[in-house]
């Protein structure tokens, strides 16, 4: 009797002793710094279960105990709370780590930068040509996204982040719009893209828009044709291709609803998708009389107030352009 309740007494103390053991083996094996060496990016699907993950962990060589990770995660009831996504894990990161990353939802944050001045026909090839974006883009209006760096994850539909352009051009419009100054010979948010998508072709020069922007609304407001060769352009690709030549005379004579050398006023909509700096400077310019500009062959613009002093602007403009022919 003695034998035997000495017996279960040891039994009882070895099990307990090797649970101990193995539990600090699993701790250990759980809290302690990964095997990977480097960064690891894998995808957790959606309505894949523990074990599943698990074996997707070990197969990215995130882990190399997956039993302790679906042990660990259903012991603490995290299992259920993982989310689908796009992951990536620093080298050495502990299961622990990488159980709370997945908890948290912690996916991989991707960009994509609209430069400015892009038509919506090339934002929509940008998003196309963005492999892990899914979803047939439809074509939103021109002029209807501001370019600017968007975020999104592994698989999202393009509409969505079409959306979200969408939706951060109309909040920056009706942001600056509140703000505009005073006496603009503008009647609606809708002019103002109009005219800024205008400036953001004509100028690549930051400290020029608000100039730009002023001789334009100086030439509205005194009945003036805006004569920009970007609507002229416009007129003939739609923003679908560039013109891939210098303009023509022929191309001035067009008419087209955008030629604004035989239109008045502005055209019937934007030309690009303008950025927040072109719509700020067209809704709060500078002051001047000036009423023309022409490229200086520094990438700039040379302005003047008359036509006598506009021509002689033009005049060295071509001498110089001739001076660069072989």
């Amino acid at each position: 009797m003695k034998r035997a309740a000495l017996f279960l007494l040891i039994l009882v103390l070895f099990v307990s002793a090797s649970a101990a053991a193995l539990y600090y083996w699993g701790y250990r094996t759980f809290h302690s710094p990964g095997n990977s060496e480097q960064a690891v990016r894998m995808v957790v699907p959606r309505g894949a279960n523990l074990n599943r993950i698990a074996e997707l962990l070990q197969e990215a060589s995130a882990i190399n105990m997956p039993r302790v990770f679906v042990l660990a995660a259903r012991l603490s009831g995290e299992g259920r709370a993982i989310k689908a996504g796009e992951y990536e894990f620093a080298a050495g990161d502990s299961q622990r780590t990488i159980l709370t990353t997945l908890t948290l939802g912690r996916t991989v944050q991707r960009h994509i930068t609209v430069p400015e001045g892009l038509s919506v026909a090339e934002v929509l090839a940008l998003l196309n040509n963005t492999r892990a974006l899914n979803g047939t883009a439809s074509l939103p209006s021109e002029g209807s996204l501001l370019p600017e760096t968007y975020r999104f994850e592994l698989g999202d539909n393009r509409n969505v982040v079409i959306r979200r352009m969408t939706k951060s051009m109309n909040d920056t419009v009706n942001s600056l719009w509140s703000k505009r100054a005073k006496g603009l010979p503008l009647d609606s948010p809708e002019q103002a893209v109009i005219l800024a998508s205008i400036v953001e072709k004509e100028t690549g020069i930051p400290e020029e828009r608000a100039r730009v922007a002023a001789v334009f609304l100086n030439r509205i407001r005194k009945g003036m044709r805006l004569q920009s060769d970007p609507t002229v352009v416009y007129g003939i690709t739609r923003g679908h291709r560039s013109l891939g030549r210098a303009i023509s005379r022929k191309d001035l004579a067009t008419d087209t609803p955008y030629n604004t050398y035989r239109i008045s006023g502005l055209p019937p909509g934007p030309i690009c998708n303008p950025g927040r700096d072109a719509i700020a400077a067209v809704l709060n310019p500078i002051q001047t009389d000036e009423l023309y500009f022409v490229a200086d062959g520094t990438g700039g613009h040379a302005f003047a107030k008359t036509l006598a002093e506009h021509n002689r602007n033009v005049v060295r403009w071509r001498r110089l352009q001739r001076s660069k022919k072989p």
